[in-house]
């Protein structure tokens, strides 16, 4: 059970972090921000799974993009199909979501057309699919020891490798969390 983190936190930006017992499939070492958290159930963005994916050059040319701070992600498993677009822009906020101070959910075409062509331009995250949770789900998961939580910031969302973003996370919380950071993936390797 999760006694040290409250269960209040569990809200629009929260990150999950998988605990070791999800221990393969999609959700296998994976930092999700909480996008929304309500009675009728949830949904994030998975912040560390990276895609590599080649997108149509008439929606978008990744090769002639200005802005080095667009990147792909996996989202979650749901409608792999659908893009959300993660930024760090507060310009347009009838269009957006706040979902923690410098994370914003949302946007329309010029937006994207716009930030990715200015050099200088927003931290984007273009993820493909979610991960939802029925009513009752998501908390049953976490009761159950499948989530750790801790506050979100746009540090772990724009800045943090990817790749090392699980275990970033878990070290800085300490305690035993930092612990936890030093499983390796492949257990044959202990």
């Amino acid at each position: 059970m999760n006694e040290e983190v409250p269960y209040a936190q569990l809200s629009k930006g929260s990150l999950l972090i998988a605990s070791p017992e999800i221990d393969d499939g999609t959700y296998f070492r994976s930092v999700i921000l909480v996008c929304e958290h309500s009675q009728s159930g949830s949904f994030g963005l998975m912040l560390n799974k990276t895609l590599d994916i080649e997108l149509p050059e008439d929606l978008i040319n990744l090769k002639e993009i200005a802005n080095q701070h667009v990147q792909i992600r996996a989202g979650g498993p749901t409608q792999p199909n659908q893009m959300m677009l993660l930024h760090s822009s507060s310009s347009i906020p009838d269009q957006t979501l706040k979902v923690c101070e410098g994370v914003y959910l949302g946007g329309d075409v010029q937006f994207l057309q716009e930030a990715m062509n200015d050099p200088n331009g927003p931290h984007i995250r273009l993820c493909f699919g979610y991960a939802g949770w029925s009513q009752g789900q998501l908390e049953r998961e976490f009761l159950n020891g499948g989530w750790f939580l801790h506050p979100a910031n746009a540090r772990y969302v724009f800045e943090a490798p990817p790749d090392k973003l699980w275990q970033t996370i878990l070290r800085e919380m300490g305690g035993k969390y930092a612990t936890l950071s030093m499983i390796p993936e492949d257990l044959t390797l202990n």
